[in-house]
Order: structure tokens, then C-alpha cells, then sequence
């Protein structure tokens, strides 16, 4: 954009600008000697932007608590302990991940190269796993035949079904006036309706909606907000009431709440009881996420690093973990000891760190990120860049 000539008239007194002096030719310089002038320096190249070091931390301790969830889960019916830890990671650790996404994606428009980076980094990799996981049940004997349904997500795959449709409905969130209040109406109104069927796990789609658009509201000093010392000191005593209140809740409780998956009437309840169970689950989710927030390190750590590669270890985990249960990893007599649950949640942390490693990446990148520049037109040229030389077009090109 050309800058509004600065006006030059002071105190009624209007100046005018010196001349400027007539252009040299190219590689001349303007003395008298009239010998090329040496080259200018050519400018230093723009530094890489920085990830930021927090958010690749609280997305590595994020996927760490759904791998624990996923580990504590065959613990649940035995163990009155492992159900309350269950319960309580349950109630934000998806909660958490969903803000996170959704505060990624507030830049999020229809511009060509960010629709092919939707395609490539989340549709892809839907199909594909989607594929690989319904092959692996066939294998491991868990479906009698080898079906794929693209509209029924199955386990993990439901976050990029999710993800997918969250972010194409970014720019409308951009430009209604109550985005969040809209949002937990629409997530009520899914508790309520039993009729929406499972197509693309739709029902969990949209209840967990509100935690993405509230990601998308959010800027860099509210995540700083909750940083402050006060907050962290606060949050303990919260984290601690939250665990006991998860020890009580597990016999009284019905913990398919935390799934988001099932409207109140599936779940035995009217409407009017689903309705405050959403707005119950929101507050609790956003409080404990809020205090799962405070005590991520802003620092860069060990495990910085594998805040890129979270999707690599929740994708890939989650062969593991019905693994587990199909072929019955947890009969054995020592995993059923409390050290034996101490040492299953360092096995399942451990796994999924590694999981999300630079080589794992490497090796997966193809299915996880792949370029796939030959499924996409060229873009086209636009301008008057396009035009003949010394013409102009008649008309503005639109934007890429």
C-alpha cells in the first residue's frame, strides 16, 4: 500500500518540497565519475519464526494424559483409585487439546494454501487411518470382514472428523457477536436430540465444539494470565478438590458424561438434565484445564520437541492400546498389582514419548503431512503480473 503524502503546510505556512534529483541509470552512480557503484549488500535472510515452547509442551503433556486415560481404562472396574484418576484426567485432558486447536486455527480462512494444508494434514490422514485401523481389527479378529466406513470414525479418528469440520466452520465463528455463548447452545441442543446419529461421531463433534470456538477467542495473554504464580498456587488446592471429588463421583456417577458421545435420553436423563450436565462439564473442564495450563514450563525442555509430533503419538498409540485388550495384555497376574498399574503408566507414558520422536516422524510424514503438490492445480497467476509487458489488465484479479 502507497503511503498518504504527509501534508507539508506548519502554522498556515505552506512549503514545498525540494526536487529530487533525476534518476541515474541502473548501475551508475550519481557523481561525476559515472563508474558503477559497488553492489548493495543484500539483506540478511528473515529468521525462522520460533515455535512457542509452551504450547509444544502443554500439547506433549496433553497426549501423555489421553495415552494414561487409554492405560488406566481396563483398571476402571477394579480399582476405585485408577477410576477416580480416570475420571479426573477425562475431564480435561481432551477439553485442554480442543483450545489448544482451536486457538491455532483463528487465522483460519479459505485461502488456497491453508485448504490444501486441511487436505493434507488432517483429511489425509483420516482415510488413512481410518483404513489401517479397520484392517487391523479384521486382523486381530475384532470385525469379521475388512469394511471401511469413511462416516463412521472409530476410536482415535474422531478428533480429525472433528477437527476437519471445526476448522471449515472457523470464519463464521469469526463473525458472530457471542461466538462462545453460540456455540454451548448448539452443544446443548446435540445433548438433546438423540436422532443425530453417529455419521462422523457428529454428536461429540458438536458438544465439544464450545472448547474450540473458546480456543479460537482466546490471544497470548490470557494463556499468560493463567502463567502467574497466583493462578499456579491456586490451581493445587483446585487439582486436589477436583481428585477427591472424582473419588466420590465414581460410584455415583455415570462417566459416560466425559465422552460427550450420547445425548441425555441415551443416557437415561430428560433433556433439561443434559443440558446442565454440558453447561456443569464446561465450567469443571474449563477450570481444571485452566489449572492444567498454569504448571506447563514456558521454557524450552527435553520434551519441547514433541510438541510436534502429538498427532503421531495419538495416532499411532491407539494400536497399542486395543492391542492390549484383544489379545489380553492385562491377565497377566503382576499388571494387576498397584506396583504393576505404577509400572503400566510409565510403560504407556514412555510409549507415546516415543511415539512422537523426529524419527517416528520421519518415518510417518508421507501418511501424516504428506505434500501431495500433485493433487493440486497450479496456482494461478494474478495481477498484472499476468498481463502483457507495458499493459495493464482491465480487470483486478481476485486474490489467491
Amino acid at each position: 500500500m502507497i503511503p498518504a503524502p504527509r501534508s507539508s503546510a506548519r502554522q498556515g505556512t505552506c512549503r514545498t518540497a525540494p526536487a529530487e534529483p533525476p534518476a541515474t541509470p541502473a548501475g551508475r552512480t550519481a557523481g561525476a565519475s559515472g563508474e558503477p557503484a559497488p553492489p548493495a549488500p543484500a539483506k540478511p535472510p528473515a529468521p525462522a519464526k520460533q515455535r512457542d515452547a509452551f504450547f509444544d509442551n502443554a500439547k506433549y503433556l496433553a497426549i501423555v494424559l489421553v495415552a494414561l486415560g487409554h492405560a488406566w481404562e481396563p483398571y476402571y472396574h477394579g480399582s476405585r483409585s485408577a477410576a477416580s484418576l480416570y475420571l479426573f484426567v477425562y475431564a480435561f485432558h481432551m477439553p485442554a487439546f480442543t483450545v489448544i486447536s482451536g486457538y491455532f486455527s483463528r487465522s483460519f480462512d479459505m485461502r488456497r494454501d491453508r485448504l490444501q494444508r486441511l487436505v493434507t494434514g488432517v483429511a489425509v490422514p483420516f482415510v488413512v487411518f481410518q483404513t489401517a485401523f479397520a484392517l487391523f481389527r479384521y486382523w486381530a479378529g475384532d470385525i469379521p470382514s475388512f469394511t471401511v466406513s469413511l462416516l463412521d470414525p472409530w476410536f482415535l479418528t474422531w478428533f480429525l472428523a472433528a477437527l476437519f469440520i471445526w476448522r471449515l466452520t472457523a470464519p463464521l465463528w469469526r463473525i458472530v457477536r457471542w461466538p462462545v455463548p453460540l456455540a454451548l447452545v448448539i452443544a446443548i441442543a446435540a445433548s438433546a436430540s438423540p436422532d443425530i446419529g453417529t455419521e462422523l461421531d457428529l454428536q461429540r463433534v458438536l458438544q465439544f465444539l464450545p472448547f474450540f470456538v473458546l480456543g479460537m477467542c482466546l490471544k497470548a495473554e490470557h494463556f499468560s494470565l493463567v502463567r502467574r504464580w497466583p493462578v499456579r498456587i491456586a490451581a493445587v488446592p483446585v487439582l486436589a478438590v477436583a481428585l477427591v471429588f472424582a473419588y466420590w463421583a465414581v460410584p455415583r456417577m455415570n462417566d459416560a458424561w466425559f465422552y460427550h458421545t450420547d445425548s441425555a435420553e441415551n443416557l437415561g436423563a430428560p433433556w433439561w438434565i443434559g443440558a446442565l450436565m454440558q453447561l456443569a462439564m464446561f465450567g469443571c473442564s474449563l477450570v481444571l484445564t485452566a489449572c492444567f495450563l498454569a504448571w506447563v514450563p514456558g521454557r524450552r525442555m527435553w520434551c519441547t520437541a514433541l510438541g510436534a509430533g502429538t498427532l503421531y503419538g495419538y495416532l499411532l498409540h491407539g494400536f497399542l492400546a486395543k492391542a492390549s485388550r484383544w489379545w489380553d495384555w492385562y491377565d497377566a497376574g503382576w499388571v494387576r498389582t498397584p506396583w504393576g498399574a505404577i509400572a503400566v503408566t510409565f510403560i504407556a507414558a514412555a510409549v507415546v514419548t516415543l511415539l512422537c520422536t523426529p524419527p517416528v516422524q520421519r518415518v510417518f510424514r508421507c501418511v501424516m503431512e504428506p505434500k501431495m503438490t500433485w493433487a493440486f492445480r497450479r496456482e494461478p497467476r494474478t495481477g498484472a503480473a499476468a498481463a502483457p509487458a507495458g499493459k495493464r489488465t482491465a480487470e483486478k484479479q481476485p486474490s489467491p
